[in-house]
């Protein structure tokens, strides 16, 4: 994708950004101590999945250690798996799941779900998936690059226990990269970029592409689709306005002959 975008003229410049603009008049991107002045402008910062910070969690990701089941599940398929968390993200992930593991295991900090009534009904119905309540996974266990179990905590108690598991799959959300942005777009309640008529932010000219944007299916093929859409809509916007301001000047003057 980068070489296509090369290839038709797109210039990289590989900094991050530091502060946006958008109130003012070209937008204002400041980057790498640049000020990039823009008339249109596509915000395609991502999400992250929100993790527990454990020592071995990047030790182990992918090697057993996932925050995303629709990427991962087939490669637990007869397994044995957790997923830790308590709302719609866990209950959607440990559902999934149970189409390949051999059994899922939600394990939950407290004794009550935070997710929604359906979600819920939707695990607790499933004879695959069981819960552990008021219990906080503290540690990853593996041997030679692969999970093979988790160190348990009440959280009541503080007892200590190990779990032998194939899989841990964090399902505790996501957190849209949206914090140069607060204050001047509007942002839903989890910090997603609230999006109208297709990928138009509140901001003419601005627009808003994959999962910055999208809560529901945060998936590359989705993203890369919302992107084509922001660039079609930023090239119709840049457009519009080339032929507005064209329109406030009137028709043009004849053609002068150049002088001899």
């Amino acid at each position: 994708m980068r070489a296509q975008a090369d290839r038709f003229g797109a210039e990289l410049i590989r900094v991050d950004a530091d502060r946006v603009n958008l109130k003012a008049t070209p937008i204002e991107v400041v980057a790498g101590g640049t000020t990039f002045l823009t008339r249109s402008l596509v915000i395609a910062t991502g999400a992250y999945a929100k993790l527990l910070g454990l020592p071995n969690e990047s030790k182990f990701m992918g090697h057993g250690v996932s925050a995303c089941a629709t990427c991962d599940g087939f490669f637990f398929k007869d397994k044995h798996v957790i997923v830790v968390g308590g709302g719609d993200t866990a209950m959607e992930e440990g559902t999934f799941l149970t189409k390949f593991a051999k059994h899922v295991t939600i394990v939950h900090r407290r004794d009550e779900l935070r997710a929604s009534k359906i979600m819920q009904e939707r695990a607790r119905a499933n004879s695959k998936i069981s819960f552990l309540w008021d219990t906080e996974v503290i540690d990853i266990l593996g041997a030679e690059r692969q999970v093979t179990g988790v160190k348990l905590r009440n959280t009541k108690s503080g007892a200590l226990s190990q779990m032998p598991v194939d899989g841990v799959f964090v399902g505790i959300g996501h957190q849209p990269n949206t914090k140069l942005l607060e204050g001047q777009l509007p942002l839903d309640a989890n910090g997603y970029i609230l999006t109208r008529e297709g990928t138009q932010t509140n901001i003419p000219g601005v627009f808003a592409a994959g999962d910055v944007q999208d809560h529901v299916y945060r998936q590359a093929v989705t993203a890369a689709g919302s992107g084509c859409m922001a660039a079609i809509d930023a090239e119709r916007y840049l457009e519009a306005q080339k032929h507005a301001a064209g329109a406030s000047k009137g028709k043009p003057e004849p053609a002068k002959a150049p002088a001899a």
